[in-house]
């Protein structure tokens, strides 16, 4: 019987986040991946192709040539520790079965292209985005993993140059996320049976150096957010504390991500700061408040933030009051229209929902978008036809939502909505009630 400490392998196993680091580092980089994905269009169809790839990301082990990338006994050692804390950063949750799924989230989405293109000829494009899927992937399992050994500030920037060498020219061309902060999101945005893992994982995060903070805090507070807006609209039909008690876990996140994002923004008040920056700090500030502005800015906290979350909602508060008049002018920088993209529109159940349709919608049209997930958090872009791909984008995804809705409160709902309408609604709302608190103080 192998004892709770066994590893997958053995309970003395040495085997770590630098081990997988080094050998992704051999391997990202370089043309390895381009050489896969070649070679597997030499198959008589794509569903053929897919089969082969499929072998690959179950045994995670990769041969190109001579060359061999055998990531087997890493990602169990890892894949395993992760569980034992409370995460499945591979495995999605299957609500209807009330159970983890069997494969791993870039094999179910390799299953879901093989039944709809696998009678096509065999195309690279689309084998090295299901290719770089499933390492983004592994990427973010090692993302809650750099804690395990050594400096975790030095890790995550280790973890960001893997991705910017998944993302760079060997690559597909499908870009995932903006940083390794945002990794951590994805692989943490799924339902868990035991929200004990959140509770670590956030403490873990305080430890981290300034930089990484704000990074992991602004699309906390952003795709929180959206997610939120989504619960308020959808599950929770618009009631608040039912929301409350239902994100026990979600909302000590927000109140830090909120209180991260505040100090930044008092400290880009002093001295020549740039206004780009300024902006994206506001809107990720606005996003994270407005599912539910007087849970954080309010006199009396709701019990879903603990007497753990306590400071941060002190701080949250101080900066509001102290320049509760300034941000309400700056927030409506942020105020949707109907011209353009505006994150305020946009809900969803789960980050890498999002993420996972994109890649689909990518594989069924054999392109690439040139947007990542991050891209859908902000309303910011000095780029007209970029602001116009978010939004169809944005509609895309909620296109194929509603093609697969799922039944929330007895209704067919779709997971994903981009609803400017809704969207305007919700910013008044949240600006209204933010009004309120300041003339309250």
């Amino acid at each position: 019987m192998p004892s709770q400490r066994d590893d997958g392998l053995n309970s003395t196993s040495t085997v770590g986040f630098n081990d997988a680091c080094a050998l992704l580092e051999t391997r990202l980089s370089g043309p390895f991946r381009q050489e896969i994905s070649s070679d597997l269009t030499t198959s008589a169809d794509l569903r053929t192709a897919l089969s082969r790839l499929r072998n690959s990301m179950r045994a995670n082990v990769w041969k190109a040539g001579s060359q061999t990338l055998d990531l087997n006994d890493v990602v169990k050692v890892l894949d395993n520790r992760t569980r034992r804390e409370g995460f499945h950063a591979l495995h999605d949750w299957d609500g209807k079965a009330g159970k983890v799924n069997r494969e791993s989230l870039p094999v179910n989405v390799l299953d879901y292209m093989s039944d709809h293109r696998g009678s096509h000829r065999p195309d690279q494009t689309s084998i090295a985005i299901l290719l770089d899927y499933y390492f983004v992937y592994l990427l973010g399992l090692l993302s809650l993993r750099i804690w395990d050994a050594g400096d975790p500030d030095d890790n995550l920037d280790r973890l960001n140059r893997l991705l910017s060498s998944l993302q760079g020219p060997h690559g597909s061309g499908q870009p995932f996320v903006d940083n390794a902060e945002t990794l951590l999101l994805i692989a943490t945005s799924h339902y868990e049976a035991n929200e004990e893992g959140y509770v670590t994982l956030l403490r873990r995060v305080r430890t981290l150096n300034q930089i990484h903070q704000l990074k992991i805090s602004v699309v906390h507070a952003a795709s929180m957010g959206c997610h939120l807006r989504f619960g308020f609209e959808a599950p929770y039909g618009r009631d608040t504390v039912l929301m409350r008690d239902d994100n026990v876990a979600d909302y000590p996140w927000v109140c830090y991500a909120l209180a991260t994002v505040m100090q930044e923004y008092s400290r880009l008040r002093t001295g020549d700061t740039d206004r780009r920056a300024r902006r994206a700090v506001v809107e990720a500030m606005l996003l994270g408040l407005s599912p539910d502005v007087r849970a954080f800015v309010g006199a009396s906290p709701p019990s879903s933030l603990a007497a753990a979350a306590d400071t941060d909602r002190r701080e949250i508060r101080e900066v509001f009051h102290t320049y509760c008049h300034d941000l309400i002018a700056e927030f409506e920088g942020c105020r949707p229209s109907e011209r353009t993209f505006s994150p305020f529109s946009f809900f969803f159940n789960f980050a890498q929902n999002v993420l996972k349709g994109t890649i689909v919608d990518a594989l069924l049209w054999k392109h690439p978008w040139a947007l990542n997930f991050n891209d859908l958090l902000t309303g910011q872009s000095h780029d007209d036809a970029k602001m116009e791909s978010k939004t169809k984008l944005a509609t895309t995804l909620m296109t194929y939502a509603r093609t697969n809705p799922d039944t929330i409160r007895g209704r067919l709902m779709p997971a994903i909505v981009y609803d400017p309408q809704t969207g305007r609604q919700a910013f008044a709302a949240a600006l209204r009630q933010l009004k309120r608190e300041a003339s309250d103080a």
